[in-house]
């Protein structure tokens, strides 16, 4: 099978813009990734489009992949809409990806979009909650913050972890977030502020949630026979896994690890042929703060119960030896769940061109995406390699 190259991406701000549309931010997002390419493809160039959306609030549930291409001008494209709630962005570049790699394509676009603050508190979460255990979860009134609390408490009671680590989480991305002129939640908080944060779902306050947002990011893969056409750039997608398991989290063996992120990171390590000590960087999914000492061990960054000690030892700071969301996370970058995935590979791919701005780090040459569908029914990584210019 063939390569496959990321030769450009670009996102909205990510924030609350309920008088904007969906096909209003998929367009920004798509000339933003464009700008971004040294020759971008011209609209008849690009084989197939994969989008990423939960359909929050019921918008064009059946064609807004059409919908959002139609709009940009990619007329006849082959089209598909991906759902796979939190983690629909990182299976639409799984999706893409693959495309470009069987053959079937040779330039893809890949994206993701979502409106999420135009609807009551009420309405927004029950759209949510789908994405979860429909009877045993949110038919019996338990919120997504009520699931991770759920993580927490028993990640709290079962190792070193304080509530205070949860918040050193949320102060570290939000340091990082301060620096991107794209996040949601663009501002710096001190451990103070994010310890003392009235409580959402105990042990988890209001500083330990990532917000709810609007957005869009897109991102453009070619094959290795036509990238010389379109960038001097080598961003090689390198290793790519995707795993499910249970949606309920009353169905499965452990409360403290996702078996899904274990699956798909030993499947993007295997294809990439490295190890997570090879990485420079990554960005992971913290819906919640707990969802980022999680994925520190089951991505392999640490042992079992260690994730504190990285975090305590600044280990995952932008100074540190394994940078983690540098864009700020979804923490402070922001959560508009079709978007979420792919905005991680915009982050990757600025960082791998040396165009993060403030939050650049010195020479990075391998980073990996983390993005998780609901508490962890579903898990998208992909591991991209920036290779010598030719």
């Amino acid at each position: 099978m063939r390569d496959v190259y990321l030769v450009g991406a670009g996102q909205t701000p990510f924030g609350s813009f309920p008088e904007r549309s969906y096909r209003d931010l998929f367009a920004e997002a798509y000339q933003n990734a464009r700008e971004s390419v040294d020759s971008p493809p011209d609209p008849e160039e690009i084989d197939e489009a994969v989008v990423g959306s939960l359909g929050v609030g019921g918008r064009q549930l059946g064609l807004s992949g059409p919908a959002v291409t139609e709009h940009v001008g990619l007329h006849n494209v082959t089209c598909s809409r991906i759902e796979n709630a939190c983690a629909a962005g990182g299976f639409a570049v799984r999706q893409a990806i693959q495309a470009v790699k069987s053959g079937m394509a040779d330039v893809v676009l890949a994206g993701g979009y979502e409106v999420m603050t135009d609807m009551s508190s009420d309405a927004t979460k029950y759209w949510l909650g789908v994405s979860g255990e429909t009877e045993w979860e949110r038919l019996t009134g338990t919120t997504f913050a009520g699931v991770y609390a759920q993580m927490a408490s028993a990640y709290l009671d079962q190792y070193e972890a304080t509530t205070e680590d949860l918040s050193r989480v949320a102060v570290k991305n939000h340091g990082n977030g301060a620096k991107n002129p794209k996040a949601h939640l663009g501002f710096s908080c001190s451990l103070e502020d994010a310890v003392n944060a009235p409580d959402v779902a105990a042990p988890l306050n209001l500083y330990h949630c990532c917000p709810t947002s609007d957005g869009a990011a897109a991102a453009l893969f070619v094959s290795e026979d036509v990238v010389d056409q379109y960038s001097d750039e080598r961003i090689r997608v390198a290793g790519s896994g995707g795993a499910s398991d249970h949606v309920g989290l009353a169905e499965r063996d452990s409360y403290t690890s996702l078996s899904a992120t274990k699956a798909a990171a030993e499947s993007a390590y295997e294809g990439a042929a490295v190890g997570p000590d090879d990485l420079d960087f990554a960005e992971v999914h913290d819906c919640f703060a707990i969802a980022e000492l999680v994925a520190y061990e089951d991505l392999g960054f640490c042992e079992e119960g260690q994730a504190h000690t990285l975090l305590r030892e600044g280990r995952t700071d932008p100074d540190g030896d394994l940078p983690v969301n540098t864009s700020g996370g979804l923490k402070s970058k922001g959560h508009p769940i079709g978007a979420t995935g792919t905005g991680q590979v915009v982050e990757v791919f600025d960082q791998l061109t040396g165009n993060a701005g403030e939050r650049q780090l010195d020479d990075p040459t391998l980073g990996l995406t983390h993005n998780v569908g609901g508490s962890g029914g579903a898990t998208a990584i992909h591991i991209f390699e920036q290779e010598v210019a030719r």
